[in-house]
C-alpha cells in the first residue's frame, strides 16, 4: 500500500461509527481540492460521527476559501451542531472549524 492509498483509506473510514471523544477530520486531501460539495458532505458525516458533548475539528481545504462561505449554513442546519467556532488558518492554507456537538 502506498502513502497515498493509506491516506485515502484512513480518510474513507475516518467518519465511520462514533468517536468516543473529540477528534479532527481531515478534509483537505487532494480529492477535496476540486469538490466543495464533498467537503460539506464529509463535514456533516464527521459531525454525525461525533459523540454528544465532544467536538470535531473540521480541517478544510484552502482552495475553497473561508468555510463560512460554503460550510457554515449546512452545519447550522444540523440539530447536532451546538456551536460552530472558527479556530485558525493552517500554515498549509487550510482552515480549522470546531463544531461542538450537543
Amino acid at each position: 500500500m502506498t502513502d497515498t492509498d493509506l491516506q485515502t483509506s484512513t480518510a474513507d473510514t475516518e467518519t465511520d461509527g462514533k468517536h468516543p471523544g473529540s477528534w479532527s477530520a481531515n478534509l483537505e486531501a487532494d480529492r477535496h481540492a476540486d469538490d466543495a460539495d464533498r467537503v460539506v458532505e464529509e463535514a456533516l458525516d464527521a459531525v454525525r460521527a461525533t459523540r454528544a458533548g465532544s467536538h470535531v475539528n473540521l480541517v478544510t481545504h484552502g482552495a475553497h476559501g473561508h468555510p463560512e462561505q460554503y460550510l457554515y449554513e449546512s452545519l447550522e442546519s444540523m440539530d447536532r451542531a451546538a456551536e460552530i467556532e472558527y479556530v485558525e488558518r493552517c500554515g498549509c492554507g487550510g482552515h480549522v472549524t470546531r463544531v461542538h456537538v450537543g
